[in-house]
């Protein structure tokens, strides 16, 4: 077997057996992709999978070199840290694979440390800031009123439930009107189920009504303007074009709309464990990232009002 050969392996491993989603099976698979070509050229031989458990610490750190200036023989562009830890993280999994399910183990890996990433906050706009943006829709003069209609439900399926834009597009005709929860099938195809506010419901139902098209019950529920699914890109185009309308800053995407979501509901009292569940998240570290947020919006307002500030 070929490392090319094992590198399908391993990619219909995370189909099948860890049902990712194709964006991230496109993402590993151009990751496994460079590293085994970079690998290949610097051996100047196709590699076996015997070889791939030879495979030097001194290999991937210039693998990963290569990366971070970006390389015109590869085609690739250059890398920040995140996305080299990313890189890094997928070929570890490669490896890790070829080690349970092929017998060949590579010990150098283990010795690659990963590029230092600085910690992100997630950036949330402001309540008032999210309400003038589910509000906007319906002012724009270049929208059908059933278009208005449908960025509304979008916008405040995000802000009101937390989902995530891939999330929104996969709710079908089957799913609306929608009830007091609604099922979704969130990353790494994991279920969750997310309770639905009033609002909500009523944004969806107002798509209903006003929306052209005959839909069968397993069509994606909103649709573009010539009657396909609608696109995630259209999404980030909508809230791109009206916050320049509301001057909001360039934060303001359809994902700060979920950081809002859990933000806000941290700000009023929500434990972190129940906004888990609700973001789907798979670990509690990543939620907790929104307490960092969440205390320094509290710290600015102490600053704004204290006397002794």
């Amino acid at each position: 077997m070929t490392a090319s050969e094992a590198l399908m392996a391993w990619l219909e491993h995370l189909a099948h057996e860890r049902r990712l989603s194709p964006r991230t099976l496109e993402a590993y698979g151009h990751i496994g992709r460079l590293y085994v070509a970079f690998l290949e050229r610097h051996r100047g031989e196709t590699l076996s999978l015997k070889a791939m458990g030879t495979i030097t610490a001194a290999e991937v750190r210039a693998h990963m070199a290569e990366r971070r200036q970006g390389s015109k023989e590869a085609g690739d562009h250059s890398l920040g840290a995140r996305s080299l830890s990313q890189s890094l993280s997928a070929i570890r999994g490669f490896h890790a694979f070829l080690d349970r399910r092929m017998d060949t183990p590579a010990p150098q890996l283990a010795l690659v440390r990963g590029p230092r990433i600085k910690p992100s906050l997630p950036r949330p706009v402001t309540e008032d800031q999210a309400r003038g943006l589910l509000a906007e829709p319906d002012a724009d003069p270049d929208a059908e009123p059933w278009e208005a209609a449908r960025d509304r439900a979008v916008l405040t399926l995000l802000y009101g439930c937390g989902l995530r834009i891939s999330e929104a597009l996969s709710l079908t005709r089957a799913d609306a009107p929608l009830g007091e929860t609604v099922r979704i099938i969130g990353k790494g195809s994991k279920t969750r189920i997310v309770p639905v506010l009033p609002a909500v419901r009523e944004a969806v139902d107002a798509y209903l009504a006003l929306q052209p098209f005959p839909l069968q019950p397993s069509d994606a529920l909103f649709r573009a303007r010539r009657g396909g699914p609608l696109s995630p890109r259209h999404v980030q185009a909508s809230v791109q074009r009206l916050r320049g309308r509301l001057g909001l800053p360039e934060r303001t995407t359809p994902h700060a709309l979920r950081h809002s979501f859990a933000t806000h509901l941290l700000g009023a009292g929500a434990d972190l464990r129940s906004i888990q569940e609700l973001l789907g998240h798979a670990s509690l570290s990543t939620t907790q990232k929104y307490t960092g947020v969440d205390a320094d919006r509290l710290l600015n307002a102490y600053a704004a009002a204290h006397p002794r500030a």
